[in-house]
C-alpha cells in the first residue's frame, strides 16, 4: 500500500474534494482505494456519505476492539487501553467498485496535545513509545486486511502534531493550491516548516525507544509528487485550448515562481524529491502542476448530494440541466474527468517507482 498525504495548512484549496475525486478515479483504474479522514472537521466523511440525515453519527464503534473512525482506532495507544490496535471497519463506496473510507472523527482533536507531548518526550517517557507510531500502524494494518493498494490521507488545515506525524510517516504528498496570494504564501511557509519536519522524522525513526514500541515509528521519507491547482475560470481563445484567464494565469504565474524559487529547493536539499528521470517518465514534472482543475460551479453542489464527484455526474438521470445549461455542464464535466484521469495515471506511475 502506499500512502500518500493530501496536505496544505491553508485552507479553502479545494483539498478534501481533490481527495475525494483523485480517489475515485483511482478507484476505477482498478486500484483499491482508502480514504482517510484524519481531519477532525469530518468533511471527507460527509462528502462520502452524500445528503444523510441521521441523528446519530454512523460510525460510532459500538465494541472497542472492533473500531469504526480513526479516532477509535488508535484509542488504545492514547488512553493506555488493555488491548491492541485493530483494524478499522472501512465503509465501501456503494457507487464505486474498490473506494473505501476510513471515516474520521471530530474526537480526534482531542489527541492534539497529546501526541505533540509525546513527539517531545517520547525517548524519555516509556508509557508515551506506542504513540506517535500509532496513526500509521492503525492506517496500514487497515489497508493490509483490505489489500488497499492506495490511502489518500485528507488533513486539516493546520501545522499541529497530528499532522506532521501523518506527513512524516506517508510515502508520498501531494499539495494542493488555489490560484491566490495566500497559496503564494503558504507555499512559502511550507518551504520552511517541510524540511524542519523531513529532520524530526529522521530522528524519531532512530529513536530506540520507539523501534522498540508496539507500534513502532516507521523509517520513511516521504517523497513530492507534485502539487494541484483547483477552482479557477477558463477560456478558450480561437482555436487554442481553453486556458485560465488572464487575471487567474497571473497568480498560476505567481505560484509558479515560488514554487520554483523556494518549495523545490527546500525540498531538494531535504532529500524529498524523486530522480528528475521518474518525474519526466511520469508525465509529471515538477515544474508543471500535477493537475489542473477548473472552477466547478453549481455541479459540486449537485455532486454532494450524490456523494458522487463531478465526473461521475449522469446529468440525465441524476439532474434537470436540459438544454444549453445541460450542454455547458457536460463539457465541464468532460473537462473535469479528463483532468483527474491525468493526474491518477501520473500518480500511478510516480508511486510505481518507490
Amino acid at each position: 500500500m502506499k500512502q500518500i498525504a493530501i496536505f496544505n495548512h491553508k485552507g479553502g484549496v479545494a483539498k478534501t474534494t481533490m481527495t475525494f475525486h483523485l480517489g475515485w478515479m483511482l478507484a476505477l483504474m482498478g486500484k483499491r482505494t482508502m480514504l482517510v479522514d484524519c481531519d477532525p472537521q469530518c468533511n471527507l466523511t460527509g462528502v462520502f456519505l452524500g445528503d444523510v440525515d441521521a441523528e446519530d453519527y454512523p460510525f460510532e464503534s459500538e465494541v472497542p476492539q472492533k473500531p469504526r473512525n480513526i479516532r477509535d482506532a488508535v484509542r488504545p495507544a492514547f488512553e493506555s487501553r488493555p488491548y491492541m490496535i485493530e483494524p478499522t471497519e472501512l465503509f465501501p463506496s456503494p457507487t464505486c467498485r474498490d473506494l473505501f473510507l476510513l471515516p474520521g472523527h471530530v474526537g480526534l482533536s482531542e489527541y492534539e496535545s497529546q501526541l505533540a507531548v509525546s513527539h517531545e518526550l517520547s525517548n524519555t517517557l516509556s508509557a508515551l513509545q506506542n504513540i506517535p507510531g500509532a496513526l500509521h500502524h492503525a492506517i496500514t494494518i487497515t489497508g493490509e486486511q483490505n489489500s488497499i493498494d492506495f490511502a489518500l490521507i485528507d488533513m486539516s488545515p493546520s501545522l499541529g502534531a497530528i499532522n506532521q506525524n501523518l506527513f512524516m510517516t506517508s510515502d508520498a504528498f501531494i499539495i494542493p493550491m488555489a490560484p491566490d496570494l495566500f497559496s503564494s504564501m503558504a507555499l512559502r511557509s511550507l518551504s520552511r516548516t517541510l524540511p524542519k519536519w523531513s529532520e524530526w522524522g529522521k530522528k524519531a525513526a532512530s529513536n530506540a525507544v520507539l523501534k522498540m514500541a508496539d507500534y513502532p515509528f516507521p523509517d520513511s521519507s516521504p517523497k513530492y509528487l507534485g502539487s494541484t491547482v483547483q477552482n479557477f475560470r477558463k477560456r478558450a481563445r480561437g482555436e487554442e485550448e481553453a486556458r485560465p484567464t488572464q487575471a487567474f494565469q497571473r497568480w498560476f504565474d505567481r505560484l509558479a515562481e515560488t514554487r520554483e524559487a523556494d518549495l523545490l529547493e527546500a525540498l531538494r536539499n531535504a532529500k524529498m524529491l524523486l530522480p528528475d528521470e521518474v518525474y519526466n517518465s511520469a508525465g509529471a514534472p515538477t515544474d508543471q502542476f500535477l493537475m489542473e482543475i477548473g472552477s466547478l460551479d453549481g455541479l459540486i453542489a449537485t455532486a454532494q448530494e450524490l456523494a458522487k464527484p463531478v465526473f461521475a455526474i449522469d446529468l440525465q438521470a441524476d439532474t434537470t440541466f436540459r438544454g444549453n445549461v445541460a450542454d455547458t455542464y457536460r463539457n465541464k464535466i468532460d473537462d473535469v474527468r479528463l483532468g483527474f484521469e491525468s493526474g491518477a495515471k501520473k500518480v500511478i506511475a510516480l508511486a510505481d517507482s518507490f
